[in-house]
């Protein structure tokens, strides 16, 4: 498989995750529901059109790496501070699984960007 195809997928699919660990959020009462959700919208839009519009473009590779260290970090801010009590609700399953994919896809697409990021061949900006 080439490799912007595997970068695609994997920024589709950390999409796909910080929208679901988003709406966890919410619902599990760590961040507040409100218009202040728009920003995050708003991020996870420009993450979307860096896959599918400028996957191509050396901007459209950095954005995907942006997003990709915003994939990881959810975990890690998670398992430092909120989220660590989240073992007591009903959702915690699913919450700690989308964290530990958020994770997996986040890495995956950090090593993915950079490698295109870095390859010889001419990438337009």
């Amino acid at each position: 498989m080439k490799p912007n195809v595997l970068l695609v997928v994997t920024s589709l699919l950390s999409i796909l995750l910080l929208s679901l660990h988003i709406a966890e959020d919410i619902v599990l009462g760590f961040a507040p529901g409100g218009l202040v959700n728009l920003i995050a919208i708003g991020i996870l839009v420009v993450y979307l059109c860096g896959a599918l519009l400028w996957s191509d473009r050396r901007w459209g590779l950095i954005i995907l790496l942006l997003g990709s260290l915003l994939a990881v970090a959810m975990p890690v801010l998670h398992m430092m501070g909120a989220g660590v009590g989240v073992k007591r609700s009903a959702g915690a399953y699913f919450f700690i699984w989308t964290l530990y994919a958020l994770g997996i896809t986040g890495t995956f697409g950090i090593l993915l960007s950079t490698r295109a990021l870095w390859s010889p061949r001419q990438v337009p900006l």
